[in-house]
This record gives C-alpha cells, sequence and structure tokens, in this order.
C-alpha cells in the first residue's frame, strides 16, 4: 500500500523547490540590474583574461601591466596609469599609487603572487576611499584561474566626487 504521506511530502518538496528557484532566478535578475558600471568592468575583466592567455600566469606584474595597458589602449577605454592619489584627491595621504584608473570610475590594481590577502583587500579599500571611487577591481593573474575580485567602496559619496 502506498504512502500517501511521502507523495505529498515529494509534491510539496518539488512545489518548494520550484518557488525557490522562480525567486532565485528573479532575484539574480534583479542583482545584474544593480552591478556597478556592468558593461566597464565587463570589458575590463575580458582584458584582463587576455592578458593572462597571452602570458601565463609567471610572469611579472609590470608585464602584465604593460600588456594591459596596450590592450586598454586598443579597445579605446581611457585610462590613467600608475597615479599618485594624493594628486587626484589634494590630501596629504603620500605613497598611495594605483596601477589603473579606468575612464575615471574603475581601480584596478594587478597581482602576480600566490594568492590575494586581506592586505590587498584593505590597500583597495583604502584606494576607493581616497580617491572617492565606487568600484575596485584586485586581479591576480598568478592564480591558477583568473578570478577578479570585485571591491566596493561603501563609503562613496557621490556629492564629492570631482570625477
Amino acid at each position: 500500500m502506498p504512502d500517501t504521506n511521502s507523495r505529498t511530502h515529494t509534491n510539496d518538496t518539488k512545489e518548494l523547490n520550484a518557488r525557490y528557484q522562480l525567486t532565485n532566478t528573479h532575484e539574480r535578475h534583479e542583482n545584474m540590474r544593480d552591478i556597478i558600471y556592468k558593461e566597464l568592468s565587463y570589458r575590463v575583466n575580458g582584458i584582463a583574461f587576455k592578458v593572462k592567455d597571452e602570458l601565463g600566469r609567471f610572469c611579472r606584474e609590470r608585464q602584465y601591466a604593460d600588456l594591459f595597458e596596450g590592450k586598454l589602449r586598443q579597445a579605446g577605454i581611457k585610462y590613467k596609469r600608475e597615479v599618485l592619489l594624493d594628486k587626484i584627491t589634494k590630501s596629504n595621504v603620500k605613497g598611495n599609487c594605483v596601477d589603473f584608473i579606468i575612464e575615471d570610475q574603475i581601480i584596478v590594481d594587478l597581482k602576480a603572487k600566490k594568492f590575494i590577502t586581506k592586505d590587498d583587500y584593505n590597500q583597495m579599500q583604502r584606494y576607493l576611499e581616497c580617491a572617492n571611487l565606487k568600484l575596485g577591481l584586485v586581479i591576480n593573474f598568478r592564480d591558477s584561474y583568473l578570478k577578479p575580485k570585485r571591491i566596493i567602496n561603501n563609503k562613496y559619496d557621490q556629492r564629492n566626487n570631482c570625477s
């Protein structure tokens, strides 16, 4: 004799899973609209992947930066390289030099090390706060798989943005 309880449980589970997938898909769709500088960061990440494909994972940071710069130029993306933050913020903070500022919107910090540390994350937070920019990308080319890290400045103040 079939157990009606188990059939009901199975139907309930299927219904819950279907509802969860619908909700989850809807939330992901909503979140996609909230991605900061979606198109530009997508293009920058694409360039990073091309650089990784060409150079592999055992080059120096400078080599990655040179090729990255060339690819930005080819793509027609405006950028500044090795910018001292005290020059753009008119602050007394010395020694903060970012690898790239893309379109005056995204800070890109290139790395060639075994792994990204909390210090790298904190460094990018400091860069974002000093420059009052919303988004930073930390890209580590030494990793087996390229996984650009998006770091968001929670203290971003649109009113004080001079760019």
